[in-house]
C-alpha cells in the first residue's frame, strides 16, 4: 500500500469512528462502507489508489486481525457463566457447523464446475463461520431476549476457530492436487497434524502463562495503569507470531490462547472486559482495513468470475446451508419456528471468510481457473452477506420482536420460556 492509500484509510477510518452511531441507524455497517469504499477508490481498472494483492503486508494485516479477533472471541466465553445457556450454543458448533461444512462443500463440487474435492471443501468450509458484527443492530438491541443474542455471540466467537483448521487441511491437499507445490513438497498427514498440534501447544501454554503472569501482577500491585491491557494485547499477537515463529498454525494458537487464558484469568482482580478491550479494539481497526482490502480486491475478482452458478450457491450458502443445518440441530431444544429462523437467517458471513480467501490466493495463486472460481464464490456470498444481513438486521429483529410479545405466556413451553427469560449473568458482548 503506498502513503496516499494509508492516508486515505486513516480519513475514512477517522470519518467512520465519528460518524458510526448516526450510520447504524439506518442500517450502514462499517464493513459496508469500508468494502464499498475501496471497491470504489482502488479498484484496479479505474480507482485512483493502488493496492497489490500480492503485497506482503496485506497478507500480514489480514493476518494479524484474525488472529486479534479469535483471540479476543474466544477469550470472552466464560463457559462457567455460559452453564445454563450452552446447550443450544453447543448444537450449533457441535452438529450444525459440521452439517454446513458439509453441505457447503457437496454444493460447491455440484455448483462450481469441475474444481477437485479439497477446494470444494475449501469453499463449505470457509463459508461456515459466522460474524456477529455484521448483525451488530440485533446483536446489541436490547428488545430482543438477552440469551438468543448472546448464543449468536457464542457461536460466532468459536466456530471461526473450529473451522480453521478444516480450512488449513483442505488448502494443503488442494495445493496438491492442483500442482502448486511439487511431489516432494505435496501433502501430508503428518505436517498438518504437526502444525495443528503446536499450535494448540502454543496457545495452551501462552495463554495460561500470559493468564497466570498478569493475575499474580495484579494481585500484588506490580502492573501499571493500562498495562493489564497492554500485556493482554502482547499474549494475543506473541500467541500468533511464535507459532509462526515455529511453523506451526498461529490461528489455532491464538484462539486456544484465547480460551486458555479466558478460563485460567483470575477474575477477582482482573476485569475481563477492560483487560480484552485493547485486542478487540485492534482487531476492530485492522478490520477495516481488511474490509477495504477486501472491496478493492476481491470484489472486482468476483464480479470477474460472476456467472449464475456462482450466484446460486452464494444465495445457497445464505440461505439453505446455514438454515437447514440450525433447524436440524435445534430439533428437540423446545425452541418455536420463529426463535429458529432468527437464529439460522442472522448468521453472516464475515470477517474470517474474507481472510481464508485471501489465505487460499497465498497458497494457491490466482492464475488457476479452479482457484478463482472458488474464492470468488466465497467473495461473492460474504458481499451478499454484508448487504442483505446488514439491511435486515434492523427489520428482521423487530418481528422477531413482534411474534414474541404476540406469543402468550401459556402458549411458550417451559423450555423455551427459560430459554428468552432474563439471566442474571446475562451479557452480550458489544461489538
Amino acid at each position: 500500500m503506498t502513503e496516499t492509500s494509508v492516508a486515505v484509510l486513516t480519513l475514512l477510518i477517522l470519518g467512520w469512528s465519528v460518524f458510526s452511531g448516526a450510520l447504524a441507524r439506518h442500517d450502514i455497517t462499517g464493513p459496508f462502507v469500508f468494502a464499498a469504499a475501496g471497491f470504489v477508490l482502488a479498484n484496479p481498472d479505474w480507482g485512483p489508489l493502488t493496492v497489490d494483492v500480492d503485497t506482503a503486508s496485506v497478507h500480514l494485516i489480514a493476518e494479524i486481525t484474525l488472529a486479534l479477533v479469535l483471540f479476543s472471541d474466544a477469550s470472552r466465553v466464560n463457559v462457567v457463566d455460559l452453564k445454563n445457556d450452552f446447550a443450544v450454543p453447543l448444537r450449533l458448533l457441535g452438529v450444525g457447523l459440521v452439517l454446513s461444512v458439509i453441505l457447503g462443500s457437496a454444493l460447491a463440487g455440484w455448483a462450481l464446475g469441475s474444481i477437485p474435492w479439497a477446494l470444494a471443501g475449501f469453499v463449505g468450509a470457509a463459508l461456515a463461520p459466522t460474524d456477529a458484527a455484521l448483525s451488530v443492530a440485533v446483536i446489541n438491541d436490547d428488545r430482543i431476549p438477552v440469551r438468543p443474542r448472546r448464543v449468536l455471540n457464542v457461536e460466532s466467537g468459536l466456530n471461526d476457530g473450529i473451522v480453521t483448521p478444516i480450512v488449513v487441511f483442505m488448502l494443503a491437499v488442494a495445493a496438491s492436487q492442483l500442482g502448486v507445490v511439487s511431489e516432494s513438497e505435496s501433502f501430508e498427514a503428518k505436517t498438518a497434524i504437526r502444525e495443528l498440534g503446536g499450535g494448540v501447544l502454543v496457545g495452551v501454554g501462552l495463554g495460561i502463562g500470559g493468564a497466570l503472569l498478569i493475575s499474580t501482577a495484579a494481585r500484588n500491585g506490580w502492573i501499571g495503569s493500562g498495562g493489564r491491557r497492554l500485556a493482554t494485547l502482547a499474549v494475543a499477537v506473541a500467541s500468533f507470531a511464535v507459532a509462526v515463529a515455529f511453523d506451526v498454525n498461529g490461528f489455532i494458537a491464538a484462539f486456544v490462547a484465547g480460551i486458555a487464558f479466558g478460563a485460567m484469568l483470575d477474575r477477582q482482580v482482573v476485569d475481563p472486559e477492560r483487560a480484552v478491550e485493547l485486542p478487540e479494539l485492534g482487531g476492530e481497526l485492522l478490520a477495516l482495513i481488511v474490509w477495504f482490502l477486501f472491496g478493492s480486491i476481491l470484489v472486482p475478482l468476483a464480479i470477474e468470475h460472476l456467472d449464475w452458478r456462482t450466484l446460486v450457491y452464494a444465495m445457497a450458502s445464505l440461505t439453505v446451508i446455514r438454515m437447514v443445518p440450525v433447524a436440524l440441530s435445534l430439533i428437540g431444544s423446545g425452541l418455536d419456528r420463529p426463535s429458529v429462523l432468527f437464529i439460522g437467517w442472522f448468521g453472516p458471513r464475515g470477517l474470517a471468510s474474507v481472510v481464508f480467501a485471501l489465505l487460499a490466493i497465498e497458497e494457491l495463486g490466482e492464475a488457476l481457473p479452479e482457484v478463482d472460481r472458488a474464492v470468488g464464490a466465497v467473495v461473492l456470498t460474504v458481499t451478499l452477506s454484508v448487504v442483505l444481513h446488514g439491511v435486515s438486521a434492523r427489520s428482521g429483529g423487530l418481528r422477531y420482536i413482534r411474534s414474541e410479545q404476540q406469543s402468550s405466556d401459556g402458549q411458550i413451553p417451559n423450555s423455551r420460556r427459560r430459554f428468552l427469560a432474563p439471566s442474571s449473568d446475562a451479557t452480550v458482548i458489544e461489538r
